[in-house]
């Protein structure tokens, strides 16, 4: 199932991988500019601007920013990503607070913020973890802390949150002036494994932290290495007691490690990793997962899985966040596994089992309801269109408005108006062309006044008939065509659906990516026989569905 799915959903999603030709870095240095010329040599980040850039670097830099100037950076940061963007790097360096919802770099100058200063004034961790969430694996924040004078209000805490560091991002902490000297040093580096580096800086590693993290290839340059005369005497022995420690990856494992090496070279990582092994209770199961390194579209596919089967991911966008995490850990309650809302491989192979297994029988029960409504459309239409005349049309239609006949019978409505509009008297035609225009129940209406025995009569009727049985149709018709844009579907994805509906048999007219009223019958005919809301337009459940039913064919 998930070799064709893919070939699919690269189409569909709104974003595809390609391979990486460029880098992309942003810099927001609120930190003391005297700490980083002192610590690298580089005056207020000018030069480690000028030595990423050099080697090809898109560099957006920011420093003593006010709350104006740091949401402009970002916003240009993410303005220059697009398709060709390879690896993307954050450095933020000042002072942090943190909320119960999340945590902010304060501007520049800030001495005793309050809540509302935090919320409004803040640049939130938040927007950069939505951004760096779409290059999982290569994707490096960097944050340095300062510390600040004074007791914080309630409300706001110095400890920074960590627990929504999203899937495939690797996140680096520690004071301003080391995380300033580490991209420093970084700005100097091939694309060899940058952890070491990182670790050499003293810098706590969380998020996603595998053996090797090769970024920000350059040429002609290499990377600074750490040789062992450049670390105290216990160096070999802090070395193998930190591998041990990342060979158990427990609690007692990183305790042990710091017991020996308090102050090591890997101390701040091993405290890092201990505290998020206690507010974990599904560490190793996070981590089997992690090690998995799930593609974008691999994830996409197991939100579709879950769909299918009913649980709600609250979107498929490749994102793990709550609702998908929320949806896997229903499944596995579900199947009686352990229910930590993360996915190893047997499961995701089982899931993905479940899902073709479950597509296949809605879409047998999709064609059996589809027989049904079939054979009454068709009882119905000889009893009354089959006869030829407009009440038979008009009552066809009302009773299937997109059935088999209902071009037909439509067809024949127009022909009728178009007879009786050129029998009709002028001011008579006018009128009518007025109320059509307007095309509500009150303009029928006040065509039925002006002309009780006009031309048109009938069909003013049955349009205030149709606006008064329809009211939420008509509702849920604006709230749809807002779901359809929302997915983003390019040409390429709408062609795709309109074969699909050509090849049901539905009737979408022609597959040229161009959604018109045939093709809204089309996709209103075959979400109808799937009980999906049944709106005309493409929404998150009729794409799952769309979807499923390719990969069956």
């Amino acid at each position: 199932m998930k070799r064709l799915a893919f070939s699919i959903s690269a189409t569909l999603a709104l974003t595809t991988s390609v391979w990486a030709e460029t880098s992309d870095l942003l810099i927001i240095g609120n930190s003391d500019p005297g700490m980083v010329q002192r610590l690298t040599g580089s005056s207020n980040f000018d030069g480690i601007e000028t030595a990423f850039e050099e080697r090809g670097v898109d560099v957006r830099l920011s420093t003593r920013a006010d709350a104006d100037a740091m949401r402009n950076a970002f916003r240009d940061f993410v303005t220059g990503l697009d398709a060709t963007s390879g690896d993307i790097g954050v450095l933020l360096t000042g002072r942090f607070v943190s909320t119960i919802a999340g945590s902010y770099l304060l501007p520049a100058g800030t001495e005793t913020p309050t809540l509302a200063d935090v919320l409004t004034e803040g640049f939130p961790l938040d927007a950069v973890y939505v951004v760096a969430a779409e290059y999982p694996g290569q994707a490096l924040i960097v944050l340095g802390e300062v510390e600040g004078d004074g007791d914080l209000p309630d409300g706001l805490s110095a400890t920074m949150l960590l627990d929504n560091v999203p899937q495939g991002v690797t996140v680096a902490i520690g004071p301003a002036g080391d995380a300033a000297r580490f991209v420093s040093r970084l700005s100097m580096a091939t694309g060899e494994d940058v952890l070491p580096l990182a670790r050499a800086e003293g810098l706590s590693l969380t998020g996603f932290v595998p053996r090797s993290l090769p970024l920000f290839a350059g040429e002609d340059v290499t990377l600074p290495q750490i040789t062992p005369e450049a670390l105290n005497d216990r160096s070999a022995e802090d070395a193998a007691a930190w591998g041990r420690a990342i060979a158990m990856d427990t609690e007692v494992g990183y305790d042990t490690y710091l017991g020996a090496f308090p102050e090591g070279r890997f101390a701040g990582e091993a405290r890092q990793r201990s505290a998020t092994i206690r507010s974990e209770p599904f560490y190793r199961e996070k981590q089997a997962e992690t090690d998995l390194a799930l593609s974008r579209d691999a994830r996409r596919e197991i939100q579709r899985d879950l769909s299918l089967l009913g649980y709600n991911t609250r979107g498929i966008d490749g994102i793990f966040g709550r609702g998908t995490r929320g949806a896997v850990t229903a499944w596995q309650n579900a199947n009686s596994l352990s229910a930590s809302g993360y996915l190893d491989a047997g499961q995701i192979a089982r899931l993905d089992a479940q899902a073709e297994r479950r597509a296949a029988e809605l879409e047998e029960e999709a064609r059996q309801r589809q027989a049904q409504q079939e054979r009454q459309d068709r009882t119905f239409w000889s009893e009354t269109g089959a006869r030829g005349d407009e009440a038979g049309f008009r009552a066809y239609l009302k009773r299937f408005p997109d059935g088999i006949y209902a071009e037909e019978a439509q067809g024949r409505l127009t022909d009728i108006e178009d007879q009786r509009r050129a029998q009709a008297e002028g001011e008579d035609r006018r009128r009518w062309q007025v109320a059509r225009e307007i095309d509500s129940a009150d303009g029928y209406r006040a065509y039925l006044a002006e002309r009780p025995n006009g031309a048109f009569v009938e069909e003013a009727r049955a349009r205030i008939e149709y606006f008064a049985n329809n009211s939420e149709q008509i509702a849920l018709q604006k709230r749809a065509q807002a779901d359809e844009a929302a997915l983003g579907l390019n040409a390429t994805a709408r062609r795709l659906a309109e074969a699909r509906l050509a090849d049901l048999g539905l009737k979408p007219g022609a597959v040229d990516g161009a959604f018109d009223e045939d093709t809204r019958r089309a996709i209103r005919r075959y979400q109808d026989a799937r009980k999906l809301r049944v709106s005309g337009y493409l929404d998150q459940a009729t794409v799952v569905r769309l979807m499923a039913d390719t990969i069956l064919r």
